[in-house]
């Protein structure tokens, strides 16, 4: 039988190397929620709570990156979890996963380009947003249709701001902390917001609340699956892109959370638009308001960019599995799937419509979906794991020959379902968050149904790459 693995040099160009996919990865996890949401985290939980929360997405995180690591070095192929829920887990759930996350991604991708008009309204006051929505629209489409090459290449600058960015805010930041550097004539504070009210004044509960928020940001990382099948040499690049991921992000992350919550008091964070600007201000750093205007206008740009890419190749995936019209499998001379990247496209700007005319219904609902659809798609991903290291062992295979291999198997893939059911938990007590969890849900469980009445009757045949590693034949068939 011939594979996906086997056609992918023919359709899906493998040139992406492995700087641009860690760099994809960190740059997926680096953006808004961190430059704009932190302070709303570190207002809802305090100083040690938001650490704490940060912490906690960052084990999530890990268990999730790890999880996806086994199974993308082993099935390095675009559509990543898509595929390997479909395998491991079974059609239907295959499908609820591709549609929701192609779903989720594609109404953030059209927000993105609102984002950015608004950023540059602070520069160009008389130009209409929805002018400055159209330039975007067009350069990202642009980047995203000439080749794979392009679109990584750009990635990897835009997440190389960002990046650079947080490391010096981080050391400015300590050297402001501890009065190496002075800050409006201020006193240097040291640890004494830590202990003004106490490590967790708003008690468990803002720690709880404010979990939800931090696991959202985290949400991203995953996109180094869905790049897996556009990599050179992935069973080398996938390893080490995870290893150095998530140590990075949780001391950019938490470093950076310790070091706002140090200088910033944590009532006066959750009312701040940006306090990465005040504490540049603060410092007396020059244009910091602009500066912090162009770092999340790339970060903005680097989500959209990062969007299109993934819901792209989500949709072909579900394409080439027969879970959506054969249309959205062609790929145009450069090796990229051009209808799936234009119908992507269009419902990205047709949801900004919904925030315009239906923002009390549609708009909602298209953003509580895309809330669950990331926790779900983690919860997919161990579960997925789990299932596909217990059949590997049951058909013959040797663990020691995985080359990258999830350890203390199987604790982690189940604590990562627990902790993802646990943000379910969380949310369903926060009442300003519960209709969320309904509306998403419901949709899941819509998804199940329509699969069922549409696809249940007509056998749906997934083909799937080989292994990389020694595997009975019957194995991968």
């Amino acid at each position: 039988m011939q594979t996906v693995h086997e056609n992918q040099p023919k359709e899906l160009q493998r040139s992406m190397k492995s700087r641009h996919l860690f760099m994809l990865s960190l740059g997926g996890i680096i953006g808004t929620g961190l430059f704009l949401g932190s302070g709303y985290a570190i207002g809802e939980a305090g100083p040690a709570g938001a650490i704490v929360a940060y912490l906690f997405g960052g084990l999530l995180m890990y268990l999730a990156m790890i999880c996806l690591g086994e199974l993308s070095v082993v099935m390095p192929v675009s559509g990543s979890f898509q595929v390997h829920a479909t395998k491991f887990i079974g059609p239907a759930t295959g499908f609820v996963i591709g549609w929701i996350y192609w779903l989720s991604w594609a109404l953030y991708v059209g927000l993105e380009f609102v984002a950015a008009g608004l950023l540059m309204a602070r520069w160009f006051p008389n130009i209409p947003v929805w002018v400055w929505c159209m330039i975007f629209t067009v350069l990202l489409f642009t980047i995203n249709a000439l080749t794979t090459r392009s679109f990584a290449e750009t990635e990897y600058w835009f997440a190389g701001i960002k990046v650079l960015t947080v490391i010096l805010f981080i050391i400015i930041g300590a050297a402001a902390m501890f009065g190496l550097i002075h800050m409006d004539a201020q006193p240097a504070p040291f640890l004494s917001n830590f202990m003004g009210d106490g490590l967790f004044p708003t008690g468990f509960t803002g720690v709880f609340i404010s979990m939800m928020t931090v696991v959202y940001a985290f949400q991203g990382s995953e996109i180094m699956g869905v790049a897996a099948g556009e990599t050179e040499n992935p069973q080398q690049s996938i390893p080490r892109a995870i290893r150095s991921i998530v140590i990075r992000v949780l001391l950019f992350y938490v470093l950076a959370i310790f070091v706002l919550s140090a200088i910033v008091p944590w009532q006066e964070a959750g009312v701040l638009e940006s306090p990465f600007v005040t504490v540049f201000e603060m410092v007396g750093i020059p244009y910091a308001a602009d500066i912090m205007n162009f770092v999340i206008l790339t970060a903005v740009l680097s989500v959209g960019n990062t969007g299109l890419f993934a819901c792209t190749r989500i949709l072909f995936s579900l394409s080439q599995n027969g879970m959506a019209p054969p249309l959205f499998g062609k790929l145009n001379r450069r090796g990229v799937p051009i209808n799936a990247l234009l119908i992507t496209l269009l419902f990205a700007l047709l949801s900004l419509l919904t925030s315009v005319v239906a923002e009390e219904t549609l708009f909602v609902v298209l953003l509580s979906i895309s809330g669950v659809g990331g926790v779900l798609t983690w919860m997919a991903i161990a579960f997925a794991q789990y299932r596909f290291r217990k059949q590997y062992i049951r058909e013959g295979g040797k663990v020691e020959n995985l080359k990258f291999r999830v350890p203390f198997f199987p604790f982690v893939p189940i604590l990562c379902i627990l902790m993802c059911l646990g943000i379910f938990v969380f949310t369903a007590y926060d009442s300003t968050q519960r209709n969320s969890l309904y509306w998403g849900l419901g949709f899941v469980a819509a998804c199940y149904i329509f699969y069922y009445f549409r696809y249940a009757r007509r056998k749906v045949k997934v083909e799937v790459p080989a292994l990389t590693n020694d595997q009975p034949n019957d194995f991968v068939q």
